[in-house]
């Protein structure tokens, strides 16, 4: 039995293992490619988060988070490489209007959102399926709902860190008065985040059913490497 039970921890971690590759691998494709933006009317949307919320929900929080990290990572990178108008506020190798330096509050901004864009979803998912356990035919609603505290989590955050943190410089940046900055920055809000949001909302349960029906993961036990459904 022992045996047994070791074999499966072992076919488990490696599963786990195999699935975060290919989820890290995923995101640095869409960072560093076209196909990591989608074009709307007004706006680019991201689609970056996708990949770490579907991580989280198939994987735990803890490895959701490190794909997180690596979101953080990718837009330290090219915010680095590839300086735009507020790439100050993603990192501190790129000096702050006013200032002759960058700020090391950047990598805060950076990456613990991103971050939590890894844990909050199973968070929400978990908790939705304590509330409605008996209730199997919402599995997909609870999906949607952490796929869209997911994608609120990243925008949410990121821009009201920025309007904390960075409000002198930001208004600077983007040649505004500085009491202008939270109604600029919560525009900012709604024109990427809910186009990110109903992303996230058709993507996660699109890709986490199938991912999970087949490979077995609602099977799993409670943590990591395992999809909580009811």
């Amino acid at each position: 039995m022992k045996t047994v039970s070791a074999q499966s921890q072992r076919r488990t971690q490696v599963r786990s293992l195999t699935l975060l590759a290919m989820f890290t691998a995923i995101l640095f494709l869409l960072a560093f490619t076209p196909i990591g933006m989608i074009d709307l009317p007004i706006i680019k949307a991201t689609v970056l988060h996708v990949p770490v919320i579907i991580g989280s929900l198939l994987l735990g929080p803890k490895k959701g988070a490190f794909l997180g990290g690596m979101f953080g990572l990718t837009s330290l990178v090219k915010n680095t490489l590839a300086p735009g108008l507020s790439s100050f506020a993603f990192t501190p190798l790129i000096p702050v209007p006013g200032l002759d330096r960058g700020s090391p509050w950047a990598l805060v901004v950076c990456f613990v959102p991103r971050i939590l864009v890894g844990v909050t979803p199973w968070l929400v998912y978990a908790l939705f399926r304590r509330l409605f356990r008996r209730r199997g035919g919402l599995r997909a609603g609870g999906m949607v709902l952490a796929a869209v505290a997911g994608a609120a989590t990243n925008t949410g955050l990121v821009m009201g860190l920025i309007a904390v943190v960075f409000r002198d410089a930001y208004a600077a940046a983007q040649g505004i008065p500085v009491e202008a900055v939270l109604g600029f920055v919560l525009g900012i809000v709604v024109a990427n985040g809910v186009p990110e949001a109903i992303v996230a909302a058709i993507l996660v349960p699109a890709v986490c059913v199938p991912i999970g029906r087949a490979l077995g993961l609602e099977e799993a036990g409670d943590g990591a490497a395992r999809l909580p459904m009811m």
